[in-house]
């Protein structure tokens, strides 16, 4: 394959909060500590304090990985580096959407394996690696119930509670006999079957089966793999559960951190709640308030003093389950980690946080967008040529797009910007003279001149539609360029599923993602 690179902003699918991060605004940088460059990590490494007790992160993720069979001895390695005093982490985390879900879960994880590498190459001296952090304790199963294969939406219908990690596979098969279905017969379709097969039927709890299928798909990169459900993890932030719930401090420090967001210009991703951890058990994951000078378990009996409370969450830690606000604040804790990978919405949640993490004494990383990509074909880059366009004419909107082809090619002149113009001067000489005859004529000669505006914009509309009709060829590949690589209108990589490209290029599809992604460039990827 090969790359094009274009600006985030050429593709207009971007938020300004999030091209202000990357332009480094300056208005920014009391949100961040070290910016997204290699001063930036240069800079961190420098003075970088890890809290995280390495023997009992390393012994957590033996035992997780002691259902894997075949574990890569990349990743056994990048295990037993995390012992040493110069080895930190980078690291991405998501949902378990079934099946990886869109195309960015995979790119997340690319970012994170090519990120390692190039600080590799940067600080040879120090060891960097890649880990995906799983969401087991996000509970909202109707958000990664299904993906989308080729167009068709395959849904795995279930009544769930608690954390999805926790969530058996039994009744996945249907859904699972739908994906394989599209994936077709072709050697590569069988290969990635016969994986996602085992990793939904061999393995009972989701968080297992993606742990599986993630590991099939990057292990021979090194990539890590954490289920941060798991209360030898859960014990050291003990002191921070503590103290957020009692004394509600990332409500206060986060809330103020919003405000000047706010200040300048950057619409807050998420709100903290004076409380932001739930209630975990196998089927339960409850918010904790604080009402009655009780803490309390929403929809739930379960009720504690402030002494009972300290007492739980000494005794069952892995019952407190951080919440969107705290979870980041978790993970810089029990990983001596130095980048966070994410979305561009993952990227600006992110900068409401550091307040916290200064109130806490925790090293805040450095954020790092994900590379983000469109994968087209030949196929399509010879039809964009035949068309006179290139990549970045197709991020406009279909009407756009449309309209300036036509006006590019027809032999005609289809606005009638100059025609009004004329009218203007016209009705410009009739008002006056109607003032003359009678002042109060000239509301009148006014309205005569909105009607015949719309009668001109409306008949500059019949004539585009008219030379539609005229390129209807060229039109109609246009709608086809337009779908294919935007499935419902959005980027593809938001919807569509990696499945079909694996089964296009194997084991090439992850190598040649590798390959072309620059996770510190920035720039928006195009794989042909």
């Amino acid at each position: 394959m090969e790359a094009q690179y274009i600006d985030y902003e050429e593709t207009r699918c971007f938020s300004t909060a999030l091209i202000r991060y990357i332009r480094q605004d300056a208005d920014l940088k009391p949100f961040y500590k070290h910016p997204a460059n290699i001063a930036g990590f240069k800079a961190l490494l420098t003075d970088k304090k890890v809290i995280a007790n390495r023997q009992t992160l390393v012994e957590v993720l033996k035992e997780q990985y002691q259902q894997i069979n075949n574990q890569s001895a990349a990743t056994q390695a990048h295990i037993n580096q995390l012992l040493e005093d110069n080895s930190y982490t980078i690291t991405t985390g998501h949902q378990l959407n079934i099946f990886t879900g869109p195309l960015y879960f995979i790119f997340k994880i690319v970012t994170a394996i090519n990120l390692a590498k190039d600080l590799k190459k940067e600080f040879p001296n120090q060891n960097f690696i890649p880990v995906y952090w799983m969401a087991s304790e996000d509970h909202d199963f109707e958000e990664i119930n299904h993906t989308y294969i080729g167009g068709k939406k395959i849904a795995w219908k279930k009544e769930t509670a608690g954390a999805t990690g926790r969530v058996d596979t039994k009744s996945i098969i249907q859904a699972l006999n739908e994906y394989k279905g599209i994936l077709g017969l072709t050697d590569n379709a069988l290969q990635l079957s016969k994986i996602i097969d085992k990793a939904y039927t061999k393995f009972t709890k989701l968080a297992d089966a993606t742990r599986y299928l993630v590991n099939e798909l990057f292990g021979k990169h090194g990539l890590v793999i954490i289920d941060a459900d798991h209360p030898k993890l859960k014990k050291q932030f003990i002191p921070i559960i503590k103290q957020d719930i009692i004394g509600q401090h990332s409500f206060k420090n986060i809330s103020a951190t919003n405000e000047a967001l706010t200040d300048i210009g950057i619409t807050p991703q998420v709100n903290a709640r004076e409380i932001n951890f739930f209630y975990l058990t196998d089927d339960l994951r409850e918010r904790i308030v604080f009402e009655d000078n009780q803490y309390q378990v929403l929809n739930t009996a379960i009720r504690f003093s402030e002494d009972e409370l300290k007492q739980e969450i000494e005794n069952n830690p892995e019952r407190f389950s951080p919440n969107v606000v705290m979870r980041p604040l978790y993970q810089e804790v029990i990983l001596p980690n130095i980048a966070y990978i994410g979305g561009g919405a993952e990227v600006i949640y992110w900068l409401q946080l550091k307040s916290n993490f200064d109130f806490y004494k925790v090293d805040f990383p450095i954020l790092i967008l994900r590379n983000s990509a469109m994968i087209a074909n030949t196929k399509l880059k010879d039809k964009l040529s035949r068309l006179k366009l290139d990549f970045k004419d197709i991020f406009e909107d279909i009407d756009t797009l449309k309209a300036r082809w036509l006006k590019v090619h027809s032999n005609h002149v289809l606005d009638l910007k100059n025609e009004w113009r004329e009218l203007e001067c016209i009705f410009e000489k009739l008002k006056l003279r109607a003032h003359k005859i009678d002042p109060t004529l000239s509301p009148s000669t006014e309205a005569v001149k909105v009607r015949l505006e719309k009668a001109i914009l409306n008949l500059e509309k019949k004539l585009l539609k008219a030379e539609k009709k005229n390129f209807a060829d060229a039109m109609n590949n246009l709608d086809k360029i337009k779908s294919a690589l935007f499935p419902g209108g959005g980027l593809q990589e938001r919807k569509e599923n990696f499945g079909l490209f694996y089964v296009a290029q194997g084991d090439d599809f992850i190598q040649n993602l590798i390959q072309h992604f620059i996770p510190l460039d920035f720039k928006f990827t195009i794989l042909i």
